[in-house]
């Protein structure tokens, strides 16, 4: 099976109630790549909540999910990841470590079936 990344937009300066609704785009892709056949690798839903964790701040998720993301074999980039640094930076590494790169739920289902 193939292990498809999630990347998009999680955190937000106007506050958690747009963070919950960035997580919940994520779940639905993540849905959907699980309905289709793949494995989806969702760091939005891996640490929902964590906020604010004593000795952990930005850096250790971002470092964190790039390490997640070379154990997978292609990123989907999800609604609004053009405006998210994160999203962006996971955009960067995938390219640089030669993953595949999916855009849309198309490229996904494509990318499913030609196992």
């Amino acid at each position: 099976m193939k292990v498809i990344y999630i990347a998009g937009p999680y955190r937000d300066v106007r506050g958690e109630w747009f963070v919950r609704q960035n997580i919940r785009k994520a779940e639905a892709a993540a849905q959907f790549v699980w309905q289709k056949g793949g494995v989806a690798l969702c760091p939005h839903k891996n640490t929902a909540g964590f906020g604010g964790l004593p000795d952990c701040g930005d850096d250790v998720w971002l470092r964190g999910d790039l390490e997640l993301l070379k154990r997978c074999d292609a990123i989907w980039m999800i609604e609004g990841w053009t405006d998210s640094s994160g999203a962006t930076g996971e955009w960067d590494y995938a390219v640089q470590i030669g993953l595949t790169v999916l855009l849309s739920q198309q490229d996904v289902v494509d990318y499913l079936m030609a196992r």
